[in-house]
């Protein structure tokens, strides 16, 4: 009797550790459709240095990179002006909140705080002093890459891939 509880124990337990390792494999699957530029490559082209993002299945660019030295999760979104950073990010991303003012969203008029990004990075591409503001109306941990960034560089499209240069 006591071999057959313990078969059902360790059959039990063998669920349990498949169904664990699938969701690990499943979350992985599901953060590369999501954000296929996880870890961007760079390349030198004649003193430039250019960073390609892939396309993710909803048909956004999303890349990994940094602020102040922080690893952060970016969308980019050429009808921002500026980076916009979720406020709750704030003390975590070493950021100063500075002047307070209105900004217009795709939801609607919000009240944010304007802020400098000291040092961002997307691969090998590193810029200084970007003009970013806190939106306490942003929900999730994404941050919007806008035009305060894209405009200190070359950006084409083609195809599925968006190409990142440096000036």
């Amino acid at each position: 009797m006591a071999d057959s509880s313990a078969g059902k124990w360790m059959f039990a337990l063998a669920w349990l550790c498949g169904i664990g390792l699938m969701t690990i494999i499943f979350t992985d699957l599901l953060d590369k459709q999501v954000n296929p530029n996880r870890e961007p490559e760079s390349i030198r082209i004649n003193n430039q240095t250019e960073v390609r993002l892939k396309q993710n299945r909803a048909g956004h660019y999303v890349t990994s990179g940094t602020i102040n030295g922080e690893p952060v999760v970016f969308l980019v979104d050429t009808g921002a002006t500026d980076v916009a950073i979720p406020a709750n990010m704030q003390e975590h991303l070493g950021l100063v909140a500075g002047v307070s003012g209105l900004a217009q969203t795709a939801n609607g008029t919000v009240r944010i705080a304007r802020t400098q990004i000291d040092t961002l990075t997307i691969g090998d591409i590193t810029l200084h002093n970007v003009r970013a503001n806190l939106n306490p109306g942003m929900g999730d941990n994404h941050i919007l890459l806008g035009m305060s960034v894209l405009r200190q560089l070359e950006f084409t499209q083609r195809g599925e891939w968006l190409i990142l240069r440096t000036l």
